[in-house]
């Protein structure tokens, strides 16, 4: 899969080249109001997640437990559903010789949209899923990262295993 990383040239394949013949015309106005959705779809939150992903590769040991090895993201196959889940921030830890990749954390991230309790819920099916596939989870912490905020349940939820990381965060 490739991705175009530099939210400029996202933005023209996503919007300006779909539309050149109307913004010529001068109907920017109308344009922009008919794609925000695909803007936000296609830049915004990829771009979002890229930043929580550079977010993860330098956090302290602090966040995780331990330095960061490795991020990335991924998806995990859910053969119980035949759905796939697609992980936007997956933390491996230092690899050891002889012993299954551990992973540090699980996270998603979204831009626009307040993470709630069905997001967490994903995150620990994947990380049943990668479990039963032989990685180490018994330490990984389920991380939500937002541009907007997270619904009240989520700031109930008990243990160290949820990590909520919202936008202020990122800059810190």
């Amino acid at each position: 899969r490739y991705r175009i990383t530099e939210p400029l040239i996202s933005f023209y394949h996503a919007i300006m080249r779909r539309q050149w013949p109307r913004l010529e015309l001068g109907l920017a106005a109308q344009v922009w109001q008919e794609s925000t959705h695909r803007f936000q779809a296609q830049v915004v939150g990829p771009h979002f997640e890229h930043l929580c992903r550079a977010f993860a590769t330098t956090a302290s040991s602090d966040l995780f437990g331990e330095p960061p090895a490795e991020v990335a993201a991924g998806t995990v196959n859910d053969p119980g559903t035949r759905e796939q889940i697609e992980v936007d921030v997956v933390v491996f830890a230092q690899p050891e010789p002889g012993q299954p990749a551990r992973i540090l954390s699980l996270g998603e991230a979204k831009w626009g949209t307040m993470l709630g309790l069905r997001h967490v819920r994903r995150l620990a099916r994947a990380k049943e899923l990668l479990a039963a596939k032989g990685f180490d989870t018994r330490e990984t912490k389920l991380a939500c990262y937002s541009g907007v905020g997270f619904e009240p349940e989520l700031h109930d939820t008990p243990g160290d295993n949820v990590v909520l990381v919202p936008l202020e965060r990122l800059y810190e």
